[in-house]
C-alpha cells in the first residue's frame, strides 16, 4: 500500500490569526504553495460528524472569500452528485450556490 502525505503550514500573528498559509502535495508536485484560504472536513465515523478547519489570512479580501465560497458549494454539488447520482439533488445544489453568487454581489 502507498502512502502519501498533504500538509499545511500556517504563520500566526501575536493574536494567533493566520498571516501566512502555505500547503504542499508531493504526489500533485505541490510544494510551499501560499494560499489565502483553506476548509478541510473530515468525517468523524464514530460520531456521524464532519469536522471542520476553516482558515483564511487576515489579508484576504473579502469580495475573494465570497468567490471562494461560492466556488466550494459548486464542487459540493458536484460532489454529490458523483457519490449519490442524485443529479435533481445536485442540480438544486447548484441553483443555491448561484442564488448565494447573486444575493452576495459576487463579480464574476
Amino acid at each position: 500500500m502507498k502512502k502519501t502525505r498533504i500538509t499545511i503550514d500556517v504563520e500566526l500573528d501575536e493574536n494567533h490569526v493566520p498571516e501566512a498559509i502555505t500547503w504542499n502535495a508531493q504526489d500533485g508536485g505541490v510544494e510551499n504553495q501560499p494560499t489565502k484560504a483553506t476548509m478541510i472536513s473530515v468525517w468523524d465515523d464514530s460520531n456521524f460528524e464532519a469536522l471542520r478547519i476553516d482558515l483564511w489570512t487576515k489579508d484576504m479580501p473579502v469580495d475573494q472569500m465570497k468567490m471562494f465560497i461560492h466556488q466550494n458549494l459548486i464542487s459540493l454539488a458536484h460532489t454529490y452528485s458523483r457519490a449519490s447520482g442524485e443529479e435533481d439533488i445536485a442540480e438544486w445544489m447548484e441553483l443555491m450556490a448561484e442564488e448565494f453568487a447573486q444575493k452576495s454581489a459576487i463579480k464574476m
